[in-house]
Formats: structure tokens, sequence, C-alpha cells
């Protein structure tokens, strides 16, 4: 039965700060504000996701300010207290596809880091970008599905599941996308992004990947401030419900007006569809 998750990328002005890299530090990571000071931190984003009456979380690594053990010990009794389920570690970094086996092998091991933290933040599983390769690359499609496979079996070693989405330029197109899952034989997982379609094209695009879904970005478009396409939104929910997804819809709000209220109008145009 599908629920409802909202990502921290949702409250990225009130989060403020973000902390890029892969790179793992013993200490705090250096941060950036490209959305200003912000209003909250990570440790308060379990309750206010709670707040939304929304019960699971997804988290981008670069909210992360810090992932030394008692950070992430605290993370995890936020979450518990909040009564809300860590489901996905967002990985937006690191190319499977880089043409240089040493650069491959860099951010195989960057992203193998963030695999032990989702584990320890006791993450359900993390989304890992299938690779930054154009679809015309002859051998890109057999170098994703060979990084994805490697981390799927480390992941799967800390109880941690895999998944990819339909994002950045090789995996945008359905066909190259379908083609990496297929050669991973249910070992990875994919999370389906309404947003990133765009053009006459989408709504086909999204029935061809929706079935293979085990998570919805549920991306919805505001032209201004309170106003939620809500045509495209429910031809986008429909799609999904018509494809028989299960998993969970992840509120994914990145548009003009307040953060917290166009979450809560979103949820609810997901929620008769839970």
């Amino acid at each position: 039965m599908p629920e409802l998750a909202v990502s921290s990328w949702s409250l990225h002005r009130a989060l403020g700060p973000t902390y890029p890299g892969l790179a793992l530090t013993a200490g705090p990571r250096e941060p950036r504000f490209p959305y200003g000071e912000g209003t909250l931190t990570l440790l308060d984003a379990p309750a206010a996701a709670a707040a939304l009456g929304v019960r699971n979380l997804e988290v981008c690594h670069f909210h992360f300010p810090r992932t030394d053990p008692d950070y992430l010990r605290e993370l995890r009794e936020r979450l518990a207290a909040a009564g809300v389920a860590f489901t996905t570690l967002l990985i937006d970094e690191g190319d499977l596809t880089a043409p240089d086996p040493a650069a491959r092998e860099r951010d195989l091991a960057g992203i193998r880091g963030w695999i032990d933290v989702a584990a320890a933040a006791g993450a359900r599983r993390v989304r890992v970008v299938a690779g930054e390769a154009a679809p015309d690359d002859g051998g890109a499609v057999e170098r994703s599905a060979a990084g994805l496979a490697t981390l799927a079996a480390y992941a799967g070693e800390r109880g941690v599941g895999v998944i990819t989405e339909n994002w950045r330029q090789l995996a945008l197109h359905p066909a190259t996308l379908l083609a990496i899952l297929d050669r991973l034989d249910g070992r990875v997982g994919l999370c389906a992004d309404f947003g990133n379609y765009r053009g006459a094209g989408k709504y086909d695009d999204l029935r061809l990947i929706l079935p293979r879904a085990e998570t919805v970005h549920a991306k919805a478009d505001f032209p201004a401030a309170g106003q939620l396409d809500a045509a495209d939104f429910g031809r986008c929910l429909d799609l999904a419900r018509a494809a028989g997804f299960a998993g969970e819809y992840v509120l994914i709000f990145d548009g003009p007006g307040d953060e917290r209220a166009s979450l809560a109008q979103m949820a609810g145009t997901v929620r008769p569809y839970l």
C-alpha cells in the first residue's frame, strides 16, 4: 500500500546550508550557503515531517553537517521520537560511468562511505545516480550496471537497499534507464521522478518507467506561489496508480512560495492515492 514521504530537499530553504562533496570528515563538514542561514537543522527535520502528518523522510547527502557516530545516533533518536522512518539517503554525487577507471573507483569508494552512513543512521535504502555519461556512449550502460551491482552487493551486506533514478542525462532516457535495470535483475530499484521529464513526451516516458518504480518523487509544478498545477500533478498520480505503484510518494517541492504550506497542499492531493 502506498505511503507518504517528504524529502529534505523540499525544506532546503528552511534547512539553509548545504555540505556538498562525497568525502567524509571526522568532524563538521564544510558548509555553503546558497539558501541562506536557514531556520531548521537536519535534526529538526523529522519533527517537521511529522508536523505535516508525514511519517517517512528522505535526506539528501548534502544536508548532513556531520557524519560521525554521535551525530548519526542523535539523528536516529530524533527520528524515533518523531515516529518518522528514514526511508532513503539520496547520494547526489559520483559518476559510475566515468571513462577513467581511477575516477570511477574514487567515486565508488565515496558512495560506499555514504552507504555506511545510511546503515548507521537507519536508512532503508540509498539512491545512487546511474551515471553522467551521454546516452550515445556505447559502454555507459555496462559501466553503470557494473557500478550499481557492486554497490548493491556492498549495501546488501549492511542491510541497505540501492535504487537509482530517471535523472541526469544517461538515465533520463527511458530506454537507457530500463536497459540498465534489466542488466541488474532486480538488485537495484528505481525512483521515478515526475518532474524530471518535460515536454510533449512526459507522460509517455513516465508510463514506461512507473511499473518499475520502488519509490516516486511526487514533484508538483507551482507556476506561482500557492498555485499547484493540479492537472499535471493529478495526471502523474493517475499514471502511478495505473502502474500499480505501492511504494512511497515522496513530496518534492521546489517552487515559489512557502515550503511547508505548499507541502501541505501537495500532501492533500496525494492522500487519496494512498
